[in-house]
């Protein structure tokens, strides 16, 4: 394949992009459908007045089918015609216009590739696991309140389903907001604490602003295309052209669209601007946080633009995917720096999500889908795996979750099995050498650093960008690791828990080990919460092999990945041929293009086919492996220095002796108000309320006073019109006879008096 010059085209989709051909069976549907009958059963029970946990049971039943049917699915693959569309119900067909010269279609149906089998495997899983957690951690609500979480916990599954699996736009827009809607209720599940209301309802309204995007960039399509529908409008995409033939390069539709479509993502999915409102969610029960704001609901965003990866793809000047990727790096650097200073345990693990999913963005943006897939399935173990570990501590001590209040919980009894899997959970996402963690980390990495300039807007600062938060990610990770689970055990109990004042705080006794001389004593998790959570840190080990198989397609999610609309060939990668059917992409038209910038020449072996932005002539790919494993390794000596307890035989470096005095403590004084700024999330609430929330306050005053003085005023005056014109004559008409013949004298006068005027004059 020839090389061409820097400045052309620099990259195509390497098969296509792949579209799933045929008919897929039809019980694939029943992913989607058992959660929907969980559902209708919660509501049963609720009826019933079920007073048990049948209703949890039930669910983790019901999700356990569906991960079958998604594993069936799976193990079908495409050689059994598992891919394809599986039309469940024949829904909208209409004609638009009165010559019907357009149409629409959108059925319940389900589409079925690489992709959504990828996602559906690791939303079902992680629903039953976090189900059977569930289980146990709402147990306290036995009844009503029992049933009303897990109806809505099904319908979430029902609406991700549906989102992930749709052959359409129009259902996908449905389960995108299914999903909103199902947030809203589990964020104010405990509907009687104020903060939670706030929470839910802030949730709901921000991701109104990113729905509004996805909308019309629905709507947009349907007008260039002609069509809702995957297939027939990926067939366009590929072929380069709109329903009436006109060639989509070089116009506005592969820029506003894919630009529409990324507002709508980055609301859902917690980006820059819009990722307030997810700190907030973790009002919610823990395995809400776990489930929806950490694992798939979030990452819907990710889905939406890698489903739409051929649209982003065709615009050669890939405006849309620049502003992805320096807006998915800026967000994981700003939220790492909020999660360094926070003390709350489950806001820091949300604020981590916030950042993560910034990782996921950026590898969409600097070209590596598989990159920023993979990221997905391992961060929705890893990071489900810490918030039910949380979610056990919160659960435990009362609802305590702040770190200066707790110590060496992994020491008491009860609580090996959950500080194990936090240490799992808590090694992955700082990305230490050989975890999951850290092979989804490194192909973002070293993506950026060999993405060309000429398509990415610097992508080599995009890298440095994410290196830097690599680090802070080690850091602010093991600091709660540290601060939490290991050194000398004290606590004090939480807000739920109901003693004196004087119960809540823990004493050391001579050995070193705290307890509560008042009686109050942490409740250790029991078989369902340290099932599900051994669970997910077994399912976090076991993401590891997943890099080394298919080693040709990128690992085991590559090649999902590969069988999929999000399908895509690096711009460092060298094809001899021109994809599936031997013709160059039909939407750039060029073939793929290996650039090497600062790179060693041509015919210096490998390294010829790899970018290199900052010019070492290193292979970025091989380089990250050690820098990145580095990074995490300083991380987490840093925590350790800051952070952790003194002695333990010297396998601490520390010099905590209590819950509240490490180091950092006094090393934050001399960064002045930054750590301040930093606790309190740098005010960024604050500034929305004082422009957006407090002039919106001000006009709605204004337009209410406006309404009430002049808009019912002048209703208000019309209606009294007639009523004025009754009073006046009202006395007229009193039944009196004397009154009427008075009346008519006088009229008679006035007669009178008009004709002798008409006459004189």
């Amino acid at each position: 394949m020839s090389m061409m010059p820097a400045l052309t085209t620099l990259l195509a989709a390497a098969d296509g992009p792949f579209i799933a051909g045929g008919t897929a069976p039809a019980w694939v549907g029943l992913m989607a459908g058992l959660p929907l009958l969980g559902a209708a059963l919660c509501v049963v029970c609720a009826c019933l007045n079920v007073k048990s946990k049948a209703p949890g049971y039930l669910t983790v039943g019901l999700l356990a089918g569906g991960f079958v049917t998604a594993l069936a699915a799976f193990m079908g693959g495409s050689d059994s015609d598992s891919y394809g569309v599986a039309t469940i119900f024949r829904w909208i067909h209409a004609s638009i216009g009165a010559g019907s010269e357009a149409s629409i279609t959108a059925n319940i149906g389900y589409y079925m590739d690489g992709l959504s089998m990828l996602w559906m495997l690791f939303v079902t899983g992680l629903a039953t696991v976090i189900g059977l957690y569930s289980t146990e951690y709402v147990e306290h609500d036995k009844g009503l309140g029992y049933c009303r979480f897990f109806f809505a916990f099904n319908l979430f599954v029902f609406s991700m389903s549906s989102l992930v699996m749709a052959d359409n736009l129009l259902l996908l827009f449905l389960g995108w907001e299914g999903v909103g809607l199902c947030s809203y209720l589990l964020i104010g599940y405990f509907y009687k604490k104020p903060e939670a209301v706030a929470a839910a309802k802030k949730a709901f309204i921000m991701n109104r602003i990113g729905d509004l995007g996805l909308l019309m960039a629905i709507g947009a399509t349907f007008v260039v295309f002609g069509t809702i529908e995957f297939r027939p409008l990926f067939e366009f995409i590929r072929d380069g052209v709109d329903a009436n033939g006109n060639a989509i390069a070089h116009t506005w539709v592969v820029v506003v669209i894919p630009l529409l479509f990324t507002a709508g993502a980055f609301g859902k999915s917690a980006q820059i601007f819009l990722y307030t409102w997810l700190p907030d969610a973790m009002e919610g029960p823990t395995p809400v946080s776990a489930l929806i704001h950490a694992a798939t609901m979030v990452t819907a965003g990710v889905y939406l633009v890698a489903r739409m990866y051929p649209l982003y793809a065709a615009d050669e000047a890939h405006i849309a995917l620049s502003v992805i990727a320096w807006s998915g790096a800026i967000t994981a650097f700003w939220a790492a720096a909020i999660a360094f200073a926070q003390y709350d345990i489950k806001r820091i693990m949300g604020y981590s999500t916030i950042s993560q999913l910034g990782y996921m963005f950026a590898g969409l943006g600097v070209m590596t889908t598989t990159g920023a897939v993979f990221h997905v399935l391992t961060h929705a173990f890893f990071k489900a795996t810490l918030f039910l570990c949380c979610g056990a501590v919160m659960h435990g001590f009362a609802g305590q979750l702040d770190m200066r209040k707790l110590s060496g919980v992994g020491s008491i009894a009860g609580f090996k099995i959950t500080a194990i899997a936090m240490l799992i959970g808590c090694l992955n996402l700082a990305g230490l050498a050989g975890t999951a963690g850290y092979f989804s980390k490194d192909m973002i990495l070293a993506e950026a650093f060999v993405t060309p300039g000429e398509v990415i807007f610097l992508p080599w600062a995009v890298g440095l960008l994410m290196l830097l938060t690599a680090f802070m990610t080690a850091y602010y990770t093991f600091r709660v690791f540290f601060r939490v689970f290991v050194g000398p055990v004290k606590y004090e109990a939480g807000d739920d828990h109901h003693g004196d004042a004087e119960e809540e705080h823990a004493a050391e006794d001579a050995h070193g080990h705290g307890h509560d001389d008042h009686g109050f004593h942490p409740h250790a998790p029991r078989f369902a919460m340290n099932a599900a959570i051994a669970l997910l840190a077994i399912g976090s080990i076991a993401a590891i092999p997943l890099y080394f198989i298919n080693a040709e397609d990128h690992g085991w999610a590559g090649s999902m990945v590969h069988e999929s609309t999000a399908a895509f060939a690096a711009p460092e990668v060298h094809h001899d041929d021109h994809g599936e059917h031997g013709e160059p992409h039909a939407m750039l038209s060029a073939d793929v293009v290996p650039v090497s910038l600062g790179a060693a020449p041509e015919g210096d072996g490998e390294a010829a086919h790899h970018g290199d932005n900052l010019g070492l002539g290193l292979d970025p790919h091989k380089a990250m492996y050690v820098v990145s494993g580095i990074i995490g390794v300083f991380g987490i000596g840093l925590a350790a220095f800051f952070h952790g307890p003194k002695g333990l035989g010297g396998l601490f470096i520390g010099n905590r002796t209590d819950t509240g005095s490490p180091r950092m403590d006094a090393v934050a004084r001399y960064f002045g108000p930054l750590p301040r700024l930093a606790e309190r999330k740098f005010m960024i609430d604050e500034l929305y309320d004082t422009i957006i929330v407090k002039p919106l306050l001000v006009f709605s005053h204004i337009f209410h006073a406006f309404d009430k003085l002049v808009i019912d005023g002048l209703v208000d005056l019309f209606g009294s019109l007639p009523r004025w014109l009754g009073s006046l004559l009202r006395p007229s008409q009193d039944g009196m006879l004397h009154g009427y013949a008075t009346g008519m004298v006088a009229g008679s006068a006035v007669l009178l008096l008009l004709v002798v005027l008409v006459a004189l004059l």
